[in-house]
């Protein structure tokens, strides 16, 4: 076996990771987000946003195994920073480096390994955002530009933490969070020609409800639509609050059909939870569907103009 060698920058490199205060924190899920969706478009057992430390590598986001950390030295990814580039392993038994190596011999038994380094706001690399399967396989130039497009979401992620991102009270993605992460989604999607479908949602009569009970009772009202929203859609959609009483919903590997069933499931939920509370009103919107095409919607903004108005059309029928 062989351990990885240390970065020349090492020192400097430490100094940004710890810089970033994201060691030992808990599960986020705008990292466990792109972990799913590694794990789901390659078909691997396992996707890791892994951080190396001095002495371990820890896992910020992990899909598919029940892990935190392991030692640095016994690490794949302590040789993937090492390159600029993808660090792609077919066939860990067949490699010098890997054969006797821990995880190679014992549990999780890895034999295909890839992951592309990832950098810190200062340009650093400080981890990987890899995959592992235990069966050996090919990885085309197609797969490491889709494991690179993946990685640079994740780096978005380390700069956004620096950012304000997240809705205070939904806990949903802002506006600035959705235009980072849906971006990126769109060119993955355009690059691969992975189908995707963007989702416009106007919630109905909130601001009768903050005239008539009150602001805390239009929060609850955003509150209780923010959980369907989560429960309703795929661990690696981008949910988000736009603003005010406006929602969007990324879909990627979605046909506009799927999408609509997507909301249909949203709709059976909230009625039953409006049934079950008796609030005496009940949360009802209007939506804008549209299916991406990139010969059309050749930016974000674009898309979500075209369900901006698309849902302005159901919600002005619906009068």
């Amino acid at each position: 076996m062989k351990t990885p060698d240390i970065p020349p920058d090492e020192d400097a490199r430490l100094a940004e990771l710890r810089s970033l205060n994201v060691l030992d924190t808990i599960a986020e899920e705008r990292f466990d987000r792109l972990t799913r969706m590694a794990r789901r478009l390659f078909g691997v057992d396992v996707a890791l946003v892994s951080l190396v430390d001095e002495n371990r590598q820890w896992f910020k986001s992990c899909a598919g195994m029940e892990l935190s950390e392991k030692p640095r030295d016994i690490s794949f990814c302590g040789h993937a920073i090492l390159g600029d580039g993808a660090f792609v392993i077919p066939d860990a038994l067949q490699d010098e480096r890997f054969c006797d190596n821990p995880l190679v011999t014992g549990p999780p038994h890895v034999r295909f390994y890839a992951g592309c380094p990832l950098r810190g706001p200062g340009g650093r690399k400080l981890g990987t955002l890899c995959i592992i399967d235990s069966k050996p396989r090919a990885f085309s130039d197609e797969d490491v530009e889709m494991l690179v497009d993946l990685a640079l979401m994740v780096e978005r992620e380390f700069s956004a933490i620096e950012w304000a991102t997240v809705d205070e009270l939904t806990g949903l993605s802002n506006r600035r969070g959705f235009m980072m992460l849906a971006q990126h989604s769109l060119q993955l999607c355009t690059r691969q020609n992975i189908p995707a479908a963007l989702v416009f949602i106007d919630l109905d009569h909130l601001k009768q409800v903050n005239d008539q009970l009150g602001h805390a009772e239009g929060d609850r009202v955003l509150v209780t639509f923010a959980q369907h929203l989560m429960k309703a859609f795929r661990g690696s959609d981008v949910v988000a609050r736009l603003g005010g009483d406006e929602f969007l919903v990324l879909l990627t590997n979605h046909s506009e059909a799927a999408a609509e069933k997507a909301m249909a499931r949203l709709q059976r939920a909230l009625d039953a939870t409006n049934e079950a509370q008796a609030r005496g009103y009940d949360i009802s919107f209007s939506y804008g569907l549209v299916e991406f095409d990139p010969k059309r919607h050749h930016t974000i903004g674009a898309l979500i103009s075209e369900g901006d108005s698309l849902m302005y059309k159901t919600k002005k029928a619906r009068r």
